[in-house]
């Protein structure tokens, strides 16, 4: 949802007497975003499966992967809306953004095309909106509960609900941090060198058995 800014006129009375003025009204309306992706694509040259997905980092693309086949075994429909994102394409976002140039999903201060570390998620079950919104929720949560596994997490939980990226990246830790890691198991650990957890073996050592996204 995004707001528009219309104007309007409206008839208005005052002391006795009628007159037209003009009214700014906003309203939220659906924002249709699909022309995006293609748009960046076709001025960078390549597919839009180029660009979206080959853009990001091999790594982390191998990560999704997993993630997204334990999703699909849980019934949850995963989806992804947003892949690598260029400056253009990132100047031209809107909602939660970062600066154009900033952005983990591939700006150029982080390195450009192929070095993408983020993704934006959703759940595309439910015929109506409200049901995918539902379902994108126990979807959000269960990346919660069992990311990890997959060396995957939400730097922002329910501040930027379907962004994901690396737990042993700069951005997860930036904005999660070892203090953040050390509350969710429960620790009241003051002091010592705390160790953040490296990702599971497994996602790496079955690279090759499948094709990545």
């Amino acid at each position: 949802m995004i707001k528009v800014e219309e104007r309007i006129k409206v008839t208005v009375e005052k002391n006795g007497k009628s007159r037209t003025v003009t009214k700014t009204v906003t309203k939220l309306v659906n924002e249709d975003f699909t022309w995006k992706d293609p748009h960046a694509a076709e001025k960078a040259g390549i597919s839009v499966a180029q660009y979206v997905i080959g853009g990001m980092d091999r790594g982390f693309k191998v990560r999704l992967y997993h993630l997204f086949r334990a999703l699909d075994d849980a019934g949850l429909a995963p989806g992804m809306t947003s892949g690598f994102r260029d400056d253009y394409r990132q100047s031209i976002a809107s909602g939660n953004k970062a600066v154009t140039g900033n952005s983990y999903h591939g700006g150029s201060r982080r390195g450009g095309y192929g070095h993408g570390l983020a993704a934006d998620v959703v759940s595309v079950k439910g015929e109506t909106r409200s049901e995918r919104c539902s379902s994108s929720d126990r979807m959000w949560k269960w990346i919660d509960a069992h990311g990890k596994e997959f060396g995957i997490g939400r730097p922002y939980l329910d501040k930027d609900p379907p962004h994901i990226a690396p737990i042993d990246g700069k951005e997860y830790a930036d904005k999660r941090g070892v203090n953040a890691k050390l509350a969710e198991k429960g620790s009241t650990a003051t002091g010592g060198d705390a160790k953040v957890a490296k990702p599971p073996q497994a996602v790496f050592q079955r690279r090759d058995e499948h094709k990545p996204l």
